[in-house]
C-alpha cells in the first residue's frame, strides 16, 4: 500500500496510520454485493442497519462486526429505500439521462468504530488524499446520504466537511448542524430539533399540561433537546419536574418511582426506537399507568409498540412525526428484491463488516416504522437535482465533458427547488428545509398511530388538534392546583409551577398576565375588595351646594345675619337705655358684626374644595370669633369689676376707665389672631385633600389643615374662651335681675358642649357630612351668643320696658354693694 505524505505533516502521518487501518481491515475478497452499486457518479449511505453501544470495548483498532449487533428493522427499510430512489433516477430519462449513479452503503453502527468504513468511502484502491494535493485520486463519492443519528453524524462529518462533500442526513436533527461555519457542507431533509420541540410545547400548552417530565437518550440529540426544551418553556407556564438521560445500562424503575413521588402525569421522550421500547415495555411490566406519553419523531410511528400487550394500561400515547407519504412504487420493489435475492445472500459473500439479515420477509419490511422515508427519499433525490444542474442537463443529455467536484455539488445543493410528491424541496441559509410540517399522532386502540392533528410553521406557524378523535384518560398534570381568581402564587420551591395560594387584600388587586406572583396596590383613585383582578374608581364625595343640608345651613346663616342686624336696628334706637348700656354699648356692635363675619366660614364649607375654600372655611370663624369672645372676655371682667373690685380697688377701675382698657384687650386680641393665622397660613395653607382611609370606595373631599401651623391660633382662642368663663363664672353670685355674667356662662357652656360634640361625631364618622356638622357646629357657636346673649335684652327692650329704666338698674347695684359690704 501506497501513502503519499509531506515531511513533517503531522495530518498526513495521521492519514497515512488511518490508511494503514483501512488496508489491513478491509482485505476481503468478495464480489459485489448490494450494498454497492457502479456508476459515473457514486452516493455513500449511513444507515444504523444494526446498533451497536457505546460502551463496547475492542482489543485492539479494527472494523467492527455489525452483524452481532442488535438488528434495526426499519433502518433495513431506510437503507432499501434508498437503493430504490438510485434505481428510480437511473430508470428516469429526465433528471440524469445519459449519467448513471451508483452507491455504497454503509452499515453504520457505531459512531466510534466505523472510520474504516468512512475512510473506505474516502479512498481510491486503499490510498486517501492529503488534504492539499491536487484533485487527482479523489473518491467517487460525490455527496453521503445520512447518518442516521446526531452522535454518529457528528462523529463523521469533520471527514467530509474538510473536502466540501455534502452530507444530506435524513435523521441527524441537532441545531449543531446549522452552524455553517463548523459544518459548511452538512444539510437535511429533517427538521432541526427546535421545530419538533416547538410542537411539542404547543400541544403542552393546547391541553394546559404544565408539570411534565422529559426523558431522552443521552447523547447529542437527546442533550441537544432537552437543552432546546428547557429554554423554549422558560417563559411559559409550564416547568421540567424531571429530567434523565437515557442509555441502555438505565434501571427504570427508581425514574418511575421518581415521576410518580413528584405527581407528574406528562412524559415527554426523546429516544431513538430500540430506547423507546426498552422504555415503554418497562413502564407496562412495572404498573405505570394513567399517563400521557408524547414522543419525538424517532419512535412515534414505531410498528411494534402500539400493538404490545397492555399497552392500553400505560395511559395515552401522542407523537410528533414527519406527515407519512406513501412512495409510490417502493412496495413494489421491496418484494421484487426480496424475491430475486432469496436464495443468493450468506454471510460470507458479503464485506466483512456490512451483513444484513435478509432472511425477513417483504411484509415485515413494508410493515417496519415508515419513520424518515420521505426525507431519505428526497435526500437522494436531492443530489440527483444537484448533479443536474452541475451537468447541465437538459434536452435529454447530460454534459459528460464536465468534471464534477464535491464543492459543486454543494454549491447547487444551495440553490436546488423542486417539487417531490407534492411537496417543495427546498433548503435555507442553514441547510435546513425551508417549509413542511408536523403531524401529530395518537396510538389509537386498534394499535395503529392515527393523525389527530398537524403543525406547518415558517410561514403560518398554524397548529391544530382534533381532541374530539383521541379516546383517553386526560390528566391534569400540575404541581399546584390554579389559583383561584383574585389569588397571588407564592412560590414553593425552584420551580415556577409550585406555589400556594394567597388572597389579596382589600385595596389590592392581581393581574395573572402581568404578574401572577404580586398583589399590586390600586391608585389612590381606586378601590377594590378583597380578591379582585382590577380596581374600581373611588366615588368622589363632597357637600354641594344644591345639598338639602347645605341649603338649610346657609338658609340660617343668612338668618343670623338677619336677626345680627335686627339687634343692631333695635339696640341703634335704644342705645341710651340702661339694657343697651348694661350689655357692652358700642361694644354690642362690634360683636354682632364680628358674629356675621364670622357666618362667611359657613358657606366655605359646601361645594368642590379648592385652596380659597380651604382658608375661608376656617379663616374667618378663627379671626372674626376671636373678637367675638375678647369682647365677652372683656364684659365678663367689667362685670366683675363692678360688683366686686370696685369697691375694694377703685384704683384698678378708675385707670380702666381712663385708658379704655376694654378696647386696649380687643385690640391686642385681634392683632395677636391675626398675626398667628397669618404666620399659620403664610408656611402652609389649608389645601385640598383626598381622605382615602376611612372608606376604601370613596373619596372624601376635604381640606388637609396642618396642626401645626394653626394649632396656635386655636389654642389662643381657647385660652380667651377658659378666661371668659373664668370671668363669668366668678360673677355668678351678681343680683338675680342683673344676670349678664350668668347668660355668658351659659353661651360658653353651649359653646364647649357643641364642640365636644362635634369631635366626638368627628372621630366616629368619616363621611362626607361631616363638613356639614362641622358647619353647623360653627353655626351653634354663633347662634349661642346671639340667642343666650343678646334675644333676652331685646325681650326687655320690647316687651319689659319697666325694667329698662336707671332707677331699676342703680337699685340693683345698690341692693349688692350694701350685702357685700356687709
Amino acid at each position: 500500500m501506497g501513502c503519499i505524505v509531506h515531511v513533517g505533516s503531522a495530518d498526513g502521518m495521521s492519514l497515512c496510520l488511518l490508511g494503514f487501518l483501512l488496508h489491513a481491515s478491509t482485505q476481503c475478497n468478495v464480489p459485489k454485493s448490494d450494498l454497492e452499486l457502479e456508476g459515473d457518479y457514486l452516493m455513500a449511505g449511513l444507515f444504523d442497519i444494526h446498533y451497536a453501544s457505546n460502551t463496547l470495548h475492542l482489543g485492539r483498532p479494527e472494523a467492527m462486526d455489525c452483524s452481532s449487533q442488535p438488528f434495526i428493522l426499519s433502518n433495513y427499510r431506510r437503507f432499501l429505500l434508498m437503493k430504490f430512489a438510485v434505481e428510480e433516477i437511473n430508470n428516469s430519462a429526465n433528471l440524469l439521462p445519459n449519467i448513471s449513479i451508483g452507491y455504497k452503503i454503509v452499515d453504520h453502527c457505531s459512531d466510534s468504530h466505523s472510520f474504516p468504513s468512512m475512510f473506505n468511502l474516502l479512498s481510491v484502491n486503499g490510498v486517501v488524499q492529503v488534504w492539499d494535493e491536487p484533485h487527482n485520486k479523489l473518491s467517487k463519492v460525490t455527496a453521503v446520504i445520512g447518518g442516521y443519528t446526531s452522535s454518529k453524524s457528528l462523529t463523521v462529518a469533520p471527514l467530509f466537511m474538510t473536502r466540501f462533500i455534502p452530507m444530506v442526513s435524513y435523521s441527524a436533527s441537532s441545531s449543531l448542524f446549522s452552524e455553517k461555519k463548523t459544518f459548511p457542507s452538512f444539510l437535511r431533509t429533517v427538521h432541526p430539533n427546535k421545530a419538533i420541540i416547538a410542537v411539542v410545547v404547543r400541544i403542552l400548552q393546547h391541553f394546559d399540561w404544565r408539570w411534565v417530565a422529559f426523558l431522552n437518550i443521552d447523547d447529542d440529540y437527546g442533550n441537544d433537546c432537552r437543552k432546546l426544551f428547557i429554554a423554549k418553556i422558560h417563559d411559559t407556564q409550564i416547568c421540567l419536574a424531571y429530567t434523565k438521560g437515557l442509555d441502555q445500562n438505565t434501571d427504570y424503575l427508581p425514574i418511575f418511582r421518581q415521576i410518580e413521588t413528584q405527581r407528574v402525569n406528562v412524559i415527554v421522550v426523546f429516544a431513538p426506537e430500540w430506547m423507546a421500547e426498552a422504555l415503554i415495555e418497562s413502564a407496562i411490566q412495572m404498573n405505570v399507568s394513567n399517563k400521557v406519553w408524547i414522543g419525538g419523531e424517532g419512535w412515534s410511528l414505531n410498528q411494534k409498540l402500539p400493538k404490545t400487550k397492555g399497552i392500553q394500561t400505560i395511559g395515552t400515547v401522542l407523537g410528533v412525526s414527519e406527515p407519512a407519504k406513501t412512495i409510490p412504487g417502493l412496495n413494489d420493489f421491496i418484494r421484487s428484491f426480496k424475491a430475486h435475492n432469496k436464495h443468493n445472500r450468506t454471510k460470507k459473500q458479503t464485506p466483512c463488516n456490512q451483513w444484513c439479515d435478509c432472511s425477513l420477509s417483504s411484509a415485515e419490511i413494508i410493515a417496519a416504522d415508515p419513520s424518515f422515508s420521505f426525507p431519505v427519499y428526497s435526500a437522494v433525490y436531492s443530489v440527483a437535482h444537484a448533479l443536474h444542474d452541475a451537468l447541465q442537463c437538459g434536452a435529454g443529455r447530460c454534459n459528460s465533458e464536465i468534471t464534477v467536484y464535491p464543492h459543486m455539488v454543494l454549491r447547487e445543493l444551495k440553490k436546488i427547488q423542486f417539487t417531490l410528491l407534492n411537496r417543495m424541496i427546498q433548503f435555507d441559509e442553514n441547510g435546513d428545509p425551508r417549509s413542511g410540517s408536523y403531524s401529530v399522532v395518537f396510538w389509537n386502540k386498534s394499535g395503529d398511530a392515527q393523525e389527530v392533528g398537524y403543525y406547518n410553521f415558517y410561514k403560518s406557524s398554524d397548529f391544530f388538534i382534533s381532541t374530539s378523535e383521541i379516546q383517553w384518560f386526560v390528566p391534569t398534570s400540575l404541581c399546584s392546583k390554579e389559583c383561584s381568581e383574585g389569588q397571588m402564587k407564592k412560590p414553593q420551591g425552584i420551580h415556577k409551577c409550585c406555589f400556594t395560594c394567597e388572597i389579596c387584600q382589600d385595596g389590592t388587586y392581581i393581574n395573572v398576565t402581568e404578574d401572577p406572583y404580586t398583589c399590586k396596590a390600586c391608585s389612590d383613585t381606586e378601590w377594590s375588595p378583597e380578591g379582585s383582578t382590577r380596581c374600581n374608581l373611588r366615588l368622589v364625595e363632597y357637600v354641594p351646594f344644591t345639598d338639602p343640608a347645605a341649603l338649610g345651613l346657609m338658609v340660617i346663616s343668612g338668618l343670623l345675619v338677619v336677626l345680627t342686624l335686627a339687634v343692631c336696628v333695635l339696640f341703634a334706637f335704644h342705645y341710651n337705655t340702661p339694657v343697651v348700656r348694661s350689655a357692652g354699648g358700642s361694644m354690642c356692635f362690634l360683636i354682632l358684626g364680628c358674629l356675621s363675619l364670622s357666618s362667611i366660614s359657613v358657606f366655605f364649607y359646601f361645594g368642590k374644595p379648592s385652596v380659597a375654600f380651604c382658608i375661608f372655611r376656617f379663616l374667618p370663624f378663627l379671626l372674626f370669633y376671636t373678637v367675638c369672645v375678647s369682647c365677652f372676655v372683656v364684659r365678663s371682667f367689667q362685670i366683675v369689676c363692678i360688683f366686686k373690685i370696685a369697691a375694694k380697688f377703685p384704683e384698678l377701675q378708675s385707670w380702666w376707665v381712663k385708658y379704655h382698657g376694654q378696647w386696649v384687650v380687643i385690640s391686642v386680641a385681634f392683632v395677636i389672631q391675626a398675626l398667628l393665622l397669618l404666620i399659620g397660613y403664610s408656611s402652609d395653607p389649608p389645601k385640598p385633600h383626598n381622605e382615602t382611609f376611612w372608606y376604601l370606595d370613596k373619596i372624601i373631599l376635604g381640606c388637609d389643615i396642618n396642626l401645626k401651623a394653626t394649632s396656635t391660633s386655636v389654642i389662643f382662642l381657647l385660652i380667651l374662651c377658659i378666661l371668659c368663663f373664668v370671668f363669668s363664672y366668678m360673677g355668678k353670685d351678681l343680683p338675680k335681675n342683673y344676670n349678664e355674667a350668668k347668660s355668658i356662662t351659659f353661651c360658653l357652656m353651649l359653646l364647649i358642649l357643641t364642640w365636644i360634640i362635634f369631635a366626638t361625631v368627628y372621630m366616629l364618622y368619616h363621611g362626607r357630612h361631616i363638613h356639614t356638622l362641622n358647619a353647623f357646629a360653627v353655626l351653634c357657636s354663633l347662634y349661642s351668643f346671639l340667642l343666650w346673649y343678646f334675644l333676652p335684652k331685646c325681650y326687655i327692650i320690647m316687651f319689659q320696658p319697666e325694667k329698662n329704666t336707671q332707677q331699676h338698674f342703680q337699685g340693683l347695684i345698690q341692693n349688692y354693694t350694701k350685702t357685700i359690704s356687709q
